[in-house]
């Protein structure tokens, strides 16, 4: 039963991480990583008017603080068997029903009222893709790693993309540019 709680448990940290991913991405929307919008649940944040909190994913979080501490009880109890006695039978069941419980009921809430509703934020991400001086990586074969190298550190100082520093320099026409840098090539969108 230990064992079983500790998987229930394994499964409630991994749903912390994506819990905890999604708010971090959905962070914004004006400042923050804000690659994603999580559906708008319910008004209520407390330092902003107006302002959704991604409570869904705070909820998930808390489901699965509770599994965790559920764990704990149950790792306890466990050890407390001396002599294969288990007389903790109780509060490790009780405790395996509460996690379970609560991973069947609110699953569910949580794929139709957040994850089906999540959005990408298009235009921020094509700009943080465009903007990232690392794209001057696939203007190597092309122009050399040293000529790459400036314009990746040329793109970081001026804030501006690598595609534009390589075509007012001369380096690259823009049509080369364009095909080097295609934002589906890179994503390998077909």
């Amino acid at each position: 039963m230990s064992a079983f709680s500790g998987a229930l448990k394994e499964v409630a940290i991994e749903l912390i991480r994506i819990a905890n991913d999604l708010r971090l991405l959905n962070a914004g929307p004006t400042t923050g990583i804000s690659e994603i919008g999580l559906p708008s649940v319910q008004p209520g944040s407390s330092m902003m008017p107006g302002k959704y909190n991604p409570v869904m994913a705070e909820c998930l979080d808390m489901i699965g603080f509770q599994i965790i501490g559920n764990d704990t009880a149950v790792t306890l109890a466990a050890q407390a068997g001396q002599l294969e006695l288990n007389v903790m039978t109780p509060v490790i069941t009780s405790n395996i029903l509460e996690s379970i419980d609560l991973l069947t009921s609110y699953l569910p809430i949580f794929q139709k009222r957040c994850v089906e509703g999540i959005q990408a934020h298009e235009e921020r991400c094509k700009a943080y893709l465009e903007f990232n001086p690392i794209l001057a990586t696939f203007l190597t074969p092309k122009i050399g790693y040293l000529k790459a190298a400036e314009i990746a550190n040329e793109s970081l100082d001026r804030r501006l993309p690598v595609k534009d520093i390589a075509i007012v320099k001369g380096i690259l026409s823009k049509e080369e540019a364009d095909k080097l840098l295609k934002t589906e090539k890179l994503l390998k969108k077909n």
